[in-house]
C-alpha cells in the first residue's frame, strides 16, 4: 500500500482534532455550463475528458442542485451572483430586468478592493454586453443586470466594459499572469451545452471538448498553480430539473483524488464558499443559511467519539473517498506505527474502535489512503 500523510492527530486520552473549512485560496474562476444533469455526465462516453481526466484529479459533488424550483436561466446565474434572484423568473434582458441593487458578490468585491472580471464568448469588448450577440447571451451573464456595474444600462459605462471582457483576452491573462482574483467565465450558447450545434451536434459532447481544449489553460496558469481554485458547474438541471447538477473543484489545496461526497448543495453553497475565500460581509441571500463547499477541500479529520475505562476509545474519520482502502495506524512516539484497522469505506466516513489504547499517556493516529 502506498499512500501519503494525510491527517496526523495528536491525542491524550481523548483529546479532539479536526479540519475544515474552506483554506486560503487566492485565485478563483468559474466555469458555469447550461441545462444539463449530473447524470448526463458522470461515467458517459459523450464526455470522456471530464471522466477520464478531470474527475480523477477533482472534488466533486453528487448532490448539488439549483435553488428549488428556481428557473430558467437567468435566475440562476443572478442567484450566482447574489445568492437570490431578486424576484426575477424569466431570461429577459437588461433593459427590463436591471437591478438596483448592492447586494452582490462583485460589489463586495470593488468595496473591498478585491479584482474581478468576467470572461464572455463572443462579446466585442467594446461596449457593454447588454444585448445578445454572436452566441452571448445575456442571461447567462449576471454582471450586466446590476446597475452599479453597467451606469444602469449604459453599454459606454467605462467599469462595466473594463470588467466585461470577451473569452478569447483571458489566455493572454493567464500567460501574463494578470488575471484578477474572481473570474467568472461563461461560454457561448454552443460551448456552453445550450444549444445543439455542428459538427458534434451533440451538448454533452460540446461541452466535454470545449472544457478540453480550455480547462488545461488555467490548470497550467501561475495563477492556477499558486493556491488558485476552479469550480466548474451547471446552471440548472435539463427540461426544468433541479437537478442535481454538476460542481467540480480542481485545486492544489482541494481534496482532489476523484473525492466526491453527497451532501446536499445549491448555488447559495458556491456563494458562501466565494464570500469565506475573500472574505467578504455580509452573507448574500441564502447562502447565510448554506453549507460551504469547505468539505471538496478539506482532508481527513480524526475525532474520538467515546472512551472507554480502560482507555480505549472509538475513532470518528471523515474526508474518504468511497472505495477507497484506508489504513489507520497509531504510535505512541511518532517513529514507529502499527496498524490499527483497514477499511474500505463505502461513503466518505467510517468509525474504527482502538481496543489496543490502554491507558497511554500519548497516543498518535495517522491515516492513509491506498492510491
Amino acid at each position: 500500500m502506498k499512500g501519503l500523510l494525510t491527517l496526523l492527530a495528536m491525542m491524550f486520552f481523548a483529546v479532539t482534532t479536526s479540519a475544515a473549512g474552506v483554506p486560503p485560496v487566492q485565485t478563483v474562476f468559474v466555469i458555469v455550463l447550461e441545462n444539463h444533469n449530473w447524470s448526463s455526465f458522470k461515467g458517459s462516453a459523450d464526455a470522456p475528458f471530464i471522466n477520464g481526466t478531470l474527475l480523477p484529479k477533482a472534488s466533486y459533488c453528487e448532490q448539488y442542485y439549483t435553488p428549488p424550483g428556481l428557473h430558467p436561466s437567468e435566475p440562476n446565474y443572478i442567484w450566482l451572483e447574489a445568492g437570490t434572484n431578486f424576484g426575477i423568473l424569466n431570461d429577459n434582458d437588461p433593459a427590463s430586468n436591471h437591478l438596483n441593487q448592492t447586494n452582490h458578490l462583485a460589489a463586495q468585491l470593488r468595496r473591498a478592493g478585491i479584482s474581478w472580471k468576467t470572461y464572455q464568448e463572443d462579446i466585442t469588448g467594446s461596449v457593454v454586453p447588454l444585448t445578445a450577440v454572436g452566441g452571448y447571451a445575456p442571461k447567462h451573464n449576471p454582471f450586466v443586470y446590476f446597475d452599479d456595474l453597467t451606469g444602469t444600462n449604459n453599454a459606454s459605462n467605462a467599469y462595466g466594459i473594463a470588467h466585461n471582457r470577451p473569452y478569447t483576452e483571458l489566455a493572454g491573462d493567464l500567460t501574463n499572469n494578470t488575471v484578477a482574483r474572481y473570474n467568472f467565465i461563461t461560454p457561448n450558447l454552443c460551448d456552453d451545452g445550450h444549444d445543439s450545434c455542428a459538427p458534434q451536434n451533440n451538448p454533452v459532447r460540446q461541452i466535454d471538448d470545449w472544457l478540453a481544449i480550455q480547462v488545461p489553460k488555467i490548470l497550467n496558469s501561475a495563477a492556477y498553480s499558486n493556491n488558485g481554485a476552479l469550480f466548474i458547474t451547471w446552471d440548472e438541471g435539463a427540461s426544468g430539473s433541479d437537478g442535481p447538477v454538476g460542481m467540480i473543484v480542481l485545486s492544489p489545496l482541494a481534496r482532489g483524488g476523484g473525492y466526491f461526497n453527497s451532501l446536499h448543495y445549491t448555488h447559495s453553497s458556491f456563494v458562501r464558499t466565494v464570500q469565506e475565500i475573500f472574505g467578504v460581509s455580509p452573507w448574500l441571500g441564502d447562502a447565510a443559511n448554506a453549507a460551504d463547499l469547505g468539505d471538496l477541500f478539506t482532508k481527513y479529520s480524526i475525532n474520538t467519539a467515546g472512551t472507554s475505562t480502560n482507555g480505549a476509545f472509538q475513532l470518528d474519520i471523515t474526508g474518504a473517498v468511497p472505495g477507497r482502502t484506508n489504513l489507520v495506524e497509531a504510535s505512541t512516539n511518532l517513529a514507529t506505527w502499527s496498524a490499527v484497522s483497514t477499511n474500505a469505506s463505502s461513503s466518505n466516513s467510517f468509525s474504527i474502535t482502538d481496543g489496543t489504547a490502554t491507558n497511554y499517556n500519548w497516543r498518535f493516529y495517522r491515516v492513509r489512503e491506498a492510491q
